[in-house]
């Protein structure tokens, strides 16, 4: 299994990965929603998306919506992982087509919690 992590935040990044590395996942990593489109591009879709919502280039939101508007990657589950705790920005990410969300911090259990919901066996 194939995991892309994007944040801007290497420290983030790590934490991360660390956590899906432990559960089984290849991680693979981009500091912001282009580095992130650029990678699919040339790698193709992953098993799944951990995306932070504030970064500078391209933030979470457009990633998500571009990665939807995408058909090669429109169907990879995606899980917005951020410190926006506001009601109306979960709801603006669900609607835009994100799988899961979860607000830092979180623990490794909350997010295999997650990746189970999104249908994701580990």
């Amino acid at each position: 299994m194939r995991a892309l992590v994007v944040d801007d935040s290497r420290a983030t990044r790590t934490i991360i990965g660390s956590m899906l590395k432990e559960i089984g996942f290849q991680v693979f990593e981009a500091a912001h929603g282009r580095e992130a489109l650029d990678f699919l591009k040339r790698t193709g879709p992953t098993d799944v998306m951990l995306v932070d919502w504030n970064m500078p280039e391209m933030n979470g939101y457009d990633l998500l919506c571009a990665v939807r508007a995408t058909p090669a990657y429109q169907y990879v589950p995606l899980m917005m992982v951020t410190s926006e705790t506001g009601v109306s920005q979960m709801a603006k990410a669900l609607q835009a087509g994100a799988n899961e969300y979860i607000m830092k911090p979180f623990t490794k259990e909350e997010i295999v919690l997650k990746l189970g919901l999104m249908g994701i066996a580990i």
